[in-house]
């Protein structure tokens, strides 16, 4: 199961960072980071993830995911299997009582979740989007210690 998860947040990272306007381009950029896989199993895995095709700025269709028809695309991808390393998470910063968070594209509703789950006392509640979270604090908390426990969660899954 660990290679079908891989292999999915692998298919998520290179829809998210390239314009792929054919399922063969998928194929081929997929067995780049090292997955060989029929286009069955690609069909099953882009209904799984309820991928279509949308207009980019150029006219061209390509593939996007669910939610993103004007999906920002990275202008310097990193290698999907380098990307599916990292947590996602790019930044914080705060004002007043709230912080924004900004993830890679994709990835703040599972950074939100892992935020959420780790009960961290000075955060009221976090809102996700397809890259940025918001969220509330408590007021007068340390920002310090808030920005420690909140990599704490990030980089933990909790």
């Amino acid at each position: 199961m660990k290679v079908k998860t891989s292999r999915i947040e692998t298919l998520k990272m290179l829809i998210s960072s390239k314009e792929l306007c054919s399922q063969e381009e998928v194929l081929q950029e997929l067995k780049k980071e090292g997955y060989t896989l029929t286009q069955a199993t690609l069909s099953r895995d882009m209904k799984q993830l309820k991928v279509a095709k949308a207009a980019s700025m150029n006219g061209k269709y390509v593939y996007v995911l669910p939610n993103e028809t004007m999906y920002r695309r990275v202008h310097k991808p990193l290698p999907a299997s380098e990307m599916v390393r990292h947590s996602g998470f790019l930044s914080v910063q705060f004002s007043g009582n709230m912080g924004v968070i900004k993830t890679r594209p994709g990835y703040a509703s599972s950074i939100a979740y892992n935020i959420d789950n780790s009960q961290i006392a000075a955060i009221l509640g976090t809102i996700a989007g397809d890259d940025t979270i918001f969220i509330v604090i408590k007021e007068f908390s340390n920002l310090e210690e808030l920005t420690a426990d909140i990599a704490r969660a990030v980089d933990s899954g909790f």
